[in-house]
């Protein structure tokens, strides 16, 4: 193996993503870093590159940096989760990886997690190290990471080695570490930069999609991590099906690299389980015509079945735009699915703007869940979710629930909370926002 191999650029969309292949071996396994990294520094790194080098002696290891992010490009803004899964995507395809276990780190593991429930056939396995469901405490979920303290550091100290106080505290005064880590915080971004990473996770929620994760997954957590408390990965472990957790010794970026690549190890060639794909995570849209009845008696016969054509027509066409499916029409309104909530929402109010332009105005409604595929059909509880909040909206809305806005956090979507709605058939009460134009 070379001793540092060199570094590529991929396309995820117009933006250029910084990766980099170590080793050989019989199965890829992508490494999604957490808030700070790049790929230059890390090889100085006393941690990072005896762990990537062990990591490499069993898989062909694929490293990357995010968008925003050290090697990758910088002036993204704050990018959202469906951004970055692209990313992981985008890489993957330049090296011609159909399928890999995927590790994410930190806040690296709320974009693995999506990921593995999106595309589980692109997903053979799971591992989330020093990571969480959600960045704040809420109701049923008592953890979080500690954001604002990280906060305080990348606006008071940022390139001076101040976040060892929260990622390796036993060593925080170390004037090696500290020196360091000085070194990756200035070459990983600015703290406008990293503070714009903060902000897209922010709000970030993932508690709705992991039960739609179907790979075998692996939950590791140190002790002693104190930007993301341990109570956060066990919780991970306790809500995605069949998940083995792990306990070891260490803080968020000091540990025993040897231990950590020996559970990785064991987990990715013990025989994990076969991976289903016919259930995955999905952001289903449903739109439909209002007041449809009224206009095909206004317009007989003949003429509501050429706008029903003009209709079919033109939505297809931004269905596709945004990289959607198209999963069949309902008659008087369609059935669309996509792998990320964003450009759903997006799609939506495309919708609303071209169909307008030719005299029909739509309802439009969108969930996020899991959903089952049926040859070209698909069906499950979240299609019927995505229904209901479909038959809530009002002429001219795009109606989302709480999951969608949960996902797209620090997208730029701006949504007014329209309270809590029995939906038919639905259990429980449900938490509906409409877009904001």
């Amino acid at each position: 193996m070379e001793e540092i191999p060199e570094i590529r650029y991929a396309k995820a969309g117009d933006v250029e993503i910084a990766y980099r292949v170590l080793g050989s071996g019989p199965l890829d396994l992508v490494w999604v870093p957490g808030l700070i990294s790049n790929l230059d520094i890390e090889w100085e790194d006393h941690v990072k590159a005896p762990l990537y080098r062990r990591l490499a002696g069993f898989s062909r290891l694929i490293t990357f940096d995010k968008r925003g992010m050290g090697l990758s490009d910088r002036s993204v803004g704050a990018p959202t989760l469906e951004d970055r899964m692209d990313d992981v995507r985008a890489v993957m395809d330049a090296v011609g990886s159909k399928r890999a276990a995927v590790l994410g780190h930190s806040e690296g593991g709320l974009m693995s997690a999506l990921f593995a429930a999106t595309y589980p056939e692109r997903t053979a396995a799971l591992i989330l190290f020093g990571t969480f469901a959600k960045t704040t405490r809420a109701v049923g979920y008592p953890h979080g990471a500690e954001l604002s303290e990280i906060r305080r550091i990348i606006d008071n100290g940022w390139g001076t080695g101040s976040s060892a106080e929260v990622f390796a505290h036993a060593l925080k005064d170390h004037p090696r570490v500290r020196g360091h880590l000085a070194r990756i915080e200035r070459a990983c971004g600015t703290p406008r930069s990293v503070n714009a990473i903060c902000d897209s996770i922010v709000g970030s929620d993932l508690r709705a999609a992991l039960p739609a994760i179907s790979a075998p997954t692996l939950v590791i957590h140190t002790t002693d991590d104190r930007a993301v408390p341990i109570g956060n990965g066990q919780w991970l472990a306790d809500h995605i099906d069949g998940a083995r957790f792990v306990e070891m010794p260490g803080e968020h970026v000091l540990f025993d690299t040897d231990v950590f690549a020996d559970e990785v190890e064991s987990f990715l060639t013990g025989g994990p389980r076969v991976v289903t794909t016919d259930r995955v995570l999905s952001t289903v849209l449903f739109s439909d015509i209002v007041g449809s009845t009224e206009q095909a008696s206004s317009l007989g016969d003949r003429r509501w079945r050429e706008l029903l054509d003009q209709h079919d027509l033109l939505v297809r066409r931004e269905v596709e735009s945004f990289g959607g499916r198209l999963v069949k029409s309902t008659g008087d309104g369609v059935l669309a699915c996509f792998d990320g909530p964003g450009r759903g929402v997006r799609c939506g109010q495309r919708l609303h703007r071209t169909l307008a332009q030719i005299g029909i105005d739509l309802r439009v409604g969108l969930h996020t869940g899991e959903i089952e595929l049926r040859g070209d059909d698909i069906g499950g509880i979240g299609v019927h979710i995505a229904a209901r909040v479909s038959s809530e909206a009002g002429a001219g809305e795009v109606l989302v629930s709480r999951t969608v806005t949960d996902l797209v956090a620090g997208s730029g979507i701006e949504f007014a909370d329209r309270g809590e709605h029995e939906l038919k058939g639905v259990p429980g009460s449900w938490q509906l926002y409409a877009v904001n134009d």
